[in-house]
């Protein structure tokens, strides 16, 4: 007897789909899609890029959610919905579970839409804060506490992130939701963490460099005994706000500072999951763009987005600036390219970073509207729009 896939299913309806709606949109049947749901059959090959759209999920998600069929005992939720309905009996084993759901999000955060992963997120952290409120042992509180403090920056991200980086409010309460949690357990990597992300709104969002400099450095500061990954992280985000506001030699000091926390950094850090070795060639080539030197910043994104090959949000940006750089030297083969290959990755992401630079490079490409390939920029953008 075959094995529902209850993933399968959670993520339509997640995304507001009935069998009906998602057979409609798809232009088949609805017992088709019961089929796929019952595990009785697969979805046909070319049809899996338009169903993964739907689902707002990658085609690697999408692999997994029909390879991961599973019976009701294994469900995952049966000890976190016990524990809900029965506060007390809520125990270390309940919030592994919960970290566990959280880490699982936190990981798809890079490479799926982020209004997918909205309300498993918005769950998850209602649950906490409701069973944290709750805990009769010390320890479990205090590890709720931990856990909350994890939830809440996700949220504030991909809330962020989900509106196209607009919704500054939103996202920037729930990041005070986690600074909140972590000053509870003193713990300076989460509150670092949280303060980094606030960062990125005034820098990104707000177009607030100063402010941005001030939380990015704070976020240094905090994790400055913790762990050489946030506080270099800070510091490369301070050498971009100082980017912003013109200041070179300020700007080159902060990337030289943050390359020496980078080579300090070992296993044993409290947020190496966060490290990535591109991340400083991605951060210094965007400083050169506000710095208006073009010609620094490309071969720096170059080398970043051959070695970025995860069509992951970071490379849709890296993409997306190295196209910047090409149009602001009057590469317009080389831009076009870069364009065309980071609306590959935005097709997959719909991440608000990479989306924002992808407008602002096509913005920066209208002197050239009338040329044939940067028209074909144009069709794919509105492409784009449509599908959104």
């Amino acid at each position: 007897m075959s094995a529902r896939r209850q993933r399968f299913a959670q993520r339509r309806k997640a995304v507001g789909f009935s069998q009906e709606g998602l057979a409609e949109r798809l232009g088949i049947d609805r017992s088709t899609v019961a089929r796929w749901e019952a595990g009785e059959t697969d979805p046909l090959p070319w049809l899996r890029p338009k169903l993964a759209r739907v689902l707002q999920v990658s085609i690697d998600q999408l692999d997994q959610l029909l390879a991961e069929a599973g019976t009701p005992d294994e469900l995952p939720d049966e000890r976190v919905s016990f524990a809900v309905e029965h506060p007390g009996s809520v125990d270390l084993l309940t919030v592994a579970r919960l970290r566990e759901r959280v880490q699982q999000l936190d990981v798809c955060y890079d490479k799926a839409a982020s209004t997918s992963l909205l309300a498993d997120a918005g769950q998850c952290l209602g649950q906490i804060s409701f069973l944290r409120a709750r805990a009769a042992a010390n320890r479990v509180q205090r590890e709720l506490f931990a856990v909350e403090a994890e939830a809440a920056t996700l949220m504030g991200k991909l809330v962020w992130d989900a509106s196209q980086r607009r919704d500054h409010t939103t996202a920037r309460a729930y990041f005070d939701r986690a600074i909140t949690a972590a000053r509870q357990l003193h713990d300076p990597s989460a509150e670092g963490l949280a303060l980094l992300r606030t960062s990125f709104v005034a820098l990104y969002g707000e177009k607030n460099p100063r402010v941005g400099l001030d939380l990015a450095m704070r976020a240094s500061e905090t994790a400055r005994h913790s762990s050489h990954v946030l506080t270099g992280l800070g510091v490369l985000h301070a050498a971009e706000a100082h980017a912003m506001l013109g200041q070179r030699q300020e700007c080159e000091q902060a990337l030289s500072d943050a390359e020496r926390h980078f080579e300090q950094i070992s296993t044993a850090d409290a947020a190496i999951d966060l490290f990535s070795p591109t991340q400083h060639s991605r951060l210094a080539g965007s400083c050169y763009l506000f710095l208006n030197d073009a010609k620094q910043a490309q071969p720096i994104l170059e080398r970043t987005a051959a070695e970025l090959r995860d069509r992951s949000k970071s490379q849709a940006i890296a993409l997306g600036n190295l196209a910047l750089a090409c149009i602001r030297q009057h590469k317009l083969d080389e831009a076009v390219g870069a364009l065309h290959s980071a609306i590959d990755v935005v097709e997959q992401t719909w991440g608000g970073g990479g989306l924002n630079v992808v407008f602002s490079a096509a913005q920066e490409l209208r002197p050239w509207r009338h040329v044939a390939d940067v028209q074909g920029v144009d069709d794919r953008l509105l492409a784009l729009i449509a599908a959104a």
